[in-house]
């Protein structure tokens, strides 16, 4: 059992896959600090210096009196809109690079498939005929 689970786990598929988790970790964290720190401070700057992330409904006492959505969490159940949108914006922008990058690998292969295939070399009977050829034009 062991040796089939080896077998399995250094198969390249997996590493492949697993590869592909951890730069996908990696390129969430960069999308949702660009969306977080970089596009959501100017939607809310263009819809008058609002804080997106600040955004939420207190369900009890405690919760609809605090200032801060952190502090609204501590203090009892919140609905965070305003972090539903942020996440939304963030899912938008993953999925339209995801769009582009697929977008261009097609194009890719596209223009590889659609490329003549390199002409292949003359035969050795082509050769000595083109030989032949060009040692009567030189007599002539």
């Amino acid at each position: 059992m062991l040796q089939e689970f080896k077998k399995f786990a250094l198969r390249g598929n997996v590493i492949d896959l697993a590869i592909g988790v951890i730069i996908g970790a990696a390129f969430g964290k960069i999308v949702d600090s660009l969306v977080t720190d970089v596009i959501m401070p100017v939607v809310g700057r263009i819809f008058g210096g609002l804080d997106f992330t600040n955004y939420f409904i207190g369900l009890t006492g405690a919760a609809s009196q605090a200032p801060t959505y952190d502090a609204a969490k501590k203090a009892g159940a919140t609905l965070g809109y305003g972090q539903f949108i942020t996440v939304t914006v963030n899912f938008i922008i993953v999925a339209w690079v995801i769009f582009m990058v697929v977008r261009a690998m097609n194009t890719l292969f596209r223009k590889a498939q659609d490329a003549p295939p390199p002409p292949k070399p003359p035969s050795r009977e082509e050769e000595l005929l083109a030989e032949i050829r060009d040692l009567l034009r030189a007599r002539a």
